[in-house]
């Protein structure tokens, strides 16, 4: 069973143009590792060591402290802590991301989300550092969750096309400029609360979200050098899988051979990869080497 999962999640993995699908899967995947984790840590006694590592990954307002791990301004916005927590963040990134993601294509939600999270955790660590009021909090802060990336995608949406209209549950039709700026004034009034961090987290990202989406319709991609980043990664890994082994013989399957994989395909498009017989599975990855 454990194989098929693996499966379906290299096949969704795999699809082209599917930058909110990797996101999302991406912080569950983490989400759960990490609670396993948790839980065998827990039992074990190394809860403490286990506390320790996620504080690794979290966003300390503290600058000091974040000298010692900035990694954790890109780690923090794909970790969460909590069921509904996650459920909502990727909830809202999905209905959000697919409006970015159907009128301006994968890269345009991708550099949303990683420069939302990214501004939004400066925003948290700057605010924190300038205005007295926070002074107390700056040692005990830590932050974590990927909202600020999420409310940058939900503002930039809302920016790009504010009328888009939402079927709410009790409330009916509902344009999604009015759902953004619920969302956003209720962050801007807590953030004197207790998750204030968090707050001022989701206002940076709204900020610049907003921000991109008026940029980009003036002719400004704010999001080139991530994907130039990204696209440099993704190229390394290609060029290693790439080389050519000079001890093995290019072969090309013969029409027979062509025909079986095409047969074996339809039954994956029908009924999905776990449908397959073992030998077709056997069959399909021999004639796939050829």
């Amino acid at each position: 069973m454990s194989n098929f999962i693996i499966e379906d999640l290299k096949r969704e993995w795999n699809k082209p143009e599917n930058g909110l699908i990797k996101i999302i899967l991406i912080n569950v995947i983490i989400f759960i590792s990490i609670s396993v984790i948790k839980v065998i840590s827990q039992i074990l006694g190394f809860g403490g060591l286990f506390q320790s590592f996620i504080n690794s990954l979290m966003l300390p307002s503290d600058f000091k402290q974040f000298i010692f791990q900035p990694w954790s301004l890109i780690s923090y916005f794909f970790l969460h802590q909590g069921f509904s927590h996650i459920v909502w963040n990727m909830l809202f990134l999905y209905w959000f991301g697919k409006i970015i993601t159907e009128n301006l294509g994968n890269n345009s939600l991708i550099s949303l989300y990683i420069i939302g999270g990214i501004i939004g955790g400066l925003s948290y660590m700057s605010i924190f550092n300038i205005i007295p009021f926070y002074y107390d909090r700056i040692e005990s802060s830590l932050m974590l969750g990927a909202s600020a990336g999420v409310f940058s995608v939900v503002i930039g949406s809302a920016t790009l096309i504010p009328n888009y209209t939402f079927y709410l549950l009790f409330l009916g039709p509902v344009r999604i400029k009015y759902i953004a700026l619920f969302y956003f004034l209720i962050s801007f009034f807590d953030i004197t609360g207790q998750n204030a961090g968090g707050e001022i987290a989701h206002i940076g990202g709204a900020v610049i979200g907003y921000i991109f989406i008026k940029q980009l319709q003036k002719g400004n991609n704010m999001g080139d050098p991530i994907i130039k980043i990204l696209s440099f990664f993704k190229s390394l890994k290609f060029d290693k899988k790439a080389k050519p082994k000079n001890n093995k013989e290019e072969t090309i399957p013969n029409e027979n051979d062509q025909d079986e994989i095409d047969l074996i395909l339809d039954k994956i498009s029908k009924s999905g990869y776990s449908s397959l017989t073992k030998e077709e599975k056997e069959k399909l990855f021999k004639l796939s080497k050829k």
